[in-house]
């Protein structure tokens, strides 16, 4: 059985009084449900040493492991801090920052080597989706950006349309379920069948507590990656009580 897992994504946000939120949130993980908050790198020391029943992670690394990248964060340096997990190939990322799925597998490779569990992402542009390329560039992303050598220990794959990141519109729960069909098939014709039913597969685009339910109910969903709705707990809480109930 895979563990459920909800994960926050609190990207440029947050400060040290941020972390009464997550206090918050302690306690509210089910027996089969995992809890991931992903703050700033300037609260992940903070935030691990404080955490209880939450796993704490980081929004990026290098793929090197130091050098003369100013600004930058290997991997060693989230998990020194106390980091468990990290984002990968984040839309934001590959879009602010022309990321492509070469330079995510390389962080990848690093986040594993450093110990960490890859959050890996996928998802379609507007265009690609009106264009109906949705699995077309699905399974690109993950062929290319996942490296050899996953397994569901190591690695977590985020669907999240870019449309819908931020933006309050949702795919249906049959969009949702086709892309994530797709993906589970895809990740156990290239892993052999035991690792591609291990990979944990997360929504993330827009998810909130009035919607969460009807999404965990979709096939192959075992978790929502949530922005904005992660970063107060009287929001996060439903989606994760949702998680809890769902099958």
């Amino acid at each position: 059985m895979r563990r459920k897992l909800a994960a926050g994504n609190w990207k440029m946000n947050g400060t040290r009084a941020s972390l009464s939120e997550m206090a918050a949130m302690e306690g509210i993980a089910g027996d089969a449900t995992d809890v991931l908050i992903c703050p700033p790198a300037t609260l992940i020391r903070e935030a691990a040493s404080a955490a209880k029943g939450v796993s704490i992670g980081g929004q990026d690394c290098h793929a090197e492991a130091s050098g003369a990248h100013t600004g930058d964060l290997s991997a060693a340096m989230l998990a020194d801090a106390g980091a468990s997990h990290v984002i990968l190939g984040h839309s934001e990322r590959r879009a602010d920052h022309d990321e492509h799925n070469e330079h995510v597998r390389a962080k990848c490779r690093a986040a594993w080597e450093a110990g960490l569990v890859a959050v890996v992402c996928v998802g379609e542009t507007l265009d690609q989706r009106e264009a109906q390329n949705t699995l077309d560039i699905i399974g690109g992303q993950l062929a290319g950006s996942i490296p050899d050598g996953a397994t569901g220990l190591n690695l977590v794959v985020a669907y999240e349309p870019v449309w819908s990141i931020g933006t309050g519109k949702v795919p249906t729960v049959d969009q949702i379920g086709d892309v994530h069909d797709f993906m589970r098939a895809r990740l156990e014709r290239r892993f052999g069948a035991g690792v591609g039913r291990s990979v944990r597969l997360l929504y993330g685009g827009s998810v909130k507590a009035s919607n969460a339910a009807e999404i965990f109910a979709v096939s192959n969903v075992d978790g929502a990656l949530v922005g904005g709705a992660s970063l107060k707990a009287a929001d996060f809480v439903p989606i994760i009580e949702a998680l809890n109930a769902a099958d």
